[in-house]
């Protein structure tokens, strides 16, 4: 089912007279394809739990229009836009066996829809084998673990075959193990049935690992929509160059000056045609290549061995944030942990952003 969102603007009212409006989205504009998984990402704060409110009808937008493929749903509640919610806490039942969990929705259909005690079994059998949970049926929520209970809610989600499936944050309870087998499953999931789904999420990892695309907000504006990787590779602008890639971006106080970038009093890149003035050179982690003849030169602090790669941790007066992160293969391991290193630079890894508006300069 494709999903439109069509200027799509919601306003909160203040709470008193010297407070303002607050805008949680604001003119957002997209269309997500059909049957594909799209992560909705952004810091706290950003819109992306409201957006997802407006699309299943918890919220109400303030201007704007919402359709499931041609059909305008704006104004239907939620109960007939035929989506499927999976929330943070799980939302399970805990006087229910895990059957009576995913078969509640099914109770609630009326007329024509409405179906027999058999036929309900039969369809929870089915969603919790395709979630694995096929031989937990008889338990209790209390005797479940964190992603036994989250398949749970999605098979309950899943059991009335909803139009557009909806994930606020649902992997935020799991330890780190339990959430990378739990994306996964996701992920399977998502292609098994091919419903169009959005997972909202602040942790851009779990984003980028899953997504057929993922859209990028700050401040309830629409940042960037792209592919995942083209996203990383090619931010529209600074803040979504800093939110995507782990450990985050290096950025640095730099300049263009004939036909040169140039970090402090060294020359590191070329930029033939670009006008002169100053801008934030931004290079990602694995954009640095140590050689002794290297462009720009750091002051070591420490290296750190991760197994297959190599972090080397280095200041430089000219860097905005406390340190520089550089990631190396093990070949390059330096001898020393102290003194100068300098680096010679990717190309394609470095980013020049405008000083003033932090637009990407291409």
């Amino acid at each position: 089912m494709k999903v439109v969102l069509d200027h799509l603007t919601k306003r909160f009212p203040a709470r008193s007279k010297k407070d303002h409006d607050v805008i949680a989205v604001n003119d957002f504009n997209f269309e997500i394809p059909d049957g594909k998984l799209i992560g909705l990402l952004g810091p706290s704060g950003c819109g992306k739990s409201t957006t997802l409110n407006l699309i299943s009808g918890l919220e109400k937008p303030t201007s704007g229009k919402i359709y499931f493929g041609e059909e305008d749903v704006t104004d239907l509640p939620p109960e007939e836009r035929g989506v499927g919610l999976v929330f943070q806490n799980y939302a399970l039942y805990p006087h229910l066996t895990v059957e009576q969990n995913i078969i509640f929705p099914l109770q609630n259909l009326k007329g024509e829809q409405k179906m027999t005690r058999e036929a309900m079994h039969s369809k929870a059998m089915e969603v919790a084998r395709l979630v694995q949970i096929d031989q937990l049926m008889e338990r209790k929520p209390k005797e479940l673990s964190g992603g036994q209970q989250q398949r749970v809610a999605i098979a309950r989600a899943l059991v009335k075959i909803p139009r557009v499936l909806l994930l606020d944050e649902p992997l935020s309870n799991l330890d780190a193990r339990l959430r990378l087998l739990t994306r996964e499953e996701l992920r399977r999931i998502q292609r098994e049935t091919g419903v169009t789904t959005i997972f909202v999420t602040h942790d851009q990892e779990e984003a980028m690992s899953i997504s057929d695309q993922i859209v990028v907000m700050k401040d309830g504006i629409l940042q960037q929509i792209g592919k995942p990787q083209q996203v990383y590779d090619d931010p529209v602008n600074l803040f979504v160059a800093q939110f995507l890639g782990t450990p985050q971006i290096n950025v640095f106080e730099g300049r263009i000056q004939a036909g040169k970038v140039w970090i402090g009093e060294e020359a590191v890149l070329d930029a033939e045609g670009k006008q002169d003035g100053d801008v934030w050179a931004a290079i990602r982690p694995e954009g640095f290549i140590p050689d002794p003849q290297g462009v720009l030169t750091c002051s070591m602090d420490r290296v750190e061995v991760m197994g297959r790669d190599i972090s080397i941790v280095s200041t430089h007066e000219k860097m905005t944030g406390r340190n520089i992160r550089s990631i190396i293969g093990a070949e390059y391991m330096p001898k020393d942990s102290s003194g100068t290193i300098r680096f010679n630079l990717k190309k394609n890894k470095v980013h020049l952003f405008d000083r003033k508006s932090e637009e990407r300069i291409k």
